[in-house]
């Protein structure tokens, strides 16, 4: 399959982005949006799959990690949502895709798209929200209540190390790698591009540690009152929801996308946690792309 790489330039830096397929021939593009904040796009590689429909799939790393301008001294307060949407916009732009696209956004990528649908971009025909909570304060009170069905040990560790803010001790790593592979990804060893998401992570985490924290269950950024749900009622384009049955992103946590977003669909993957797109890749493709087919 055919894939060209390039940069956008966006506010004096560049976001890098790569095209599975050809654009400007046969079905509606398709623009990625990854998690994290700041996870990069490699996690999300198997998505390019949608290409082999004949659909140009595009793949990009948002401002602050992988490919694109690192800026590791930036302020707090130039972290926003809004400074993401804006990039995408600029990236829609640049490509030329403004006549029509669909966005496929997974965990914080999905919580971005729905940013962008409710301003009511041009050309947007229709957004899947993967494994993505529509409030923080919900992904955190899920995030306790998983918890609190853990294994004594491994509470005890969490609690441990996150009083003390020592997020770095081999202890809490040990705990926080048991529920990443119950309830992040579960295929284990993860893949090569699971990997190599979290390497780049580890390497430059500003954009994490800001808007997130420490970890996935541990919020403690400026994501942590972000709630969607006042605006959804605004997204008017076709909408597939998809999550996991294990996932970190529990039904509760995506329950108001469904009751807000009129017309909405959700998929809900039984052998999948966070990622069914790498735990169950061809089901996942077959889902994403026969509601695609049917919103071009």
């Amino acid at each position: 399959m055919k894939q060209t790489e390039g940069r956008a330039t966006f506010r004096g830096h560049e976001t890098w982005y790569r095209v599975t397929g050809d654009l400007g021939t046969g079905k509606t593009p398709i623009v990625l949006l990854h998690g994290g904040p700041g996870a990069g796009h490699n996690y999300i590689d198997s998505y390019k799959l949608l290409a082999n429909d004949g659909r140009a799939v595009i793949h990009y790393d948002q401002l602050g990690c992988g490919n694109s301008t690192h800026l590791p001294n930036a302020p707090v307060d130039f972290w926003t949502p809004q400074l993401f949407v804006d990039e995408l916009e600029n990236l829609i732009d640049h490509l030329g895709i403004r006549a029509g696209f669909h966005v496929l956004g997974q965990s914080w990528g999905g919580m971005l798209g729905a940013e962008y649908a409710v301003r009511h971009p041009t050309g947007l025909k229709s957004l899947t929200i993967a494994n993505s909570p529509a409030s923080m304060a919900l992904w955190t009170s899920e995030a306790m209540r998983q918890r609190s069905e853990m294994p004594q040990d491994i509470q005890d560790a969490l609690n441990k190390y996150e009083a003390s803010a020592d997020y770095d001790n081999p202890a809490y790593k040990a705990a926080t790698d048991w529920v990443y592979a119950r309830h992040v990804c579960r295929v284990i060893p993860n893949p090569p591009e699971v990997v190599a998401s979290f390497t780049q992570l580890a390497a430059d985490p500003t954009v994490y540690h800001t808007m997130n924290g420490p970890n996935e269950f541990f919020v403690v950024g400026t994501l942590k009152h972000w709630d969607i749900t006042p605006d959804l009622h605004k997204a008017n384009v076709p909408t597939l929801l998809v999550s996991g049955r294990h996932d970190e992103a529990t039904p509760a946590t995506v329950q108001p996308y469904k009751d807000l977003i009129k017309g909405s669909a959700w998929m809900i993957f039984e052998d999948s946690s966070h990622m069914p797109h790498v735990e169950e890749t061809a089901f996942c493709m077959g889902v994403v792309g026969g509601f695609l087919n049917a919103n071009d």
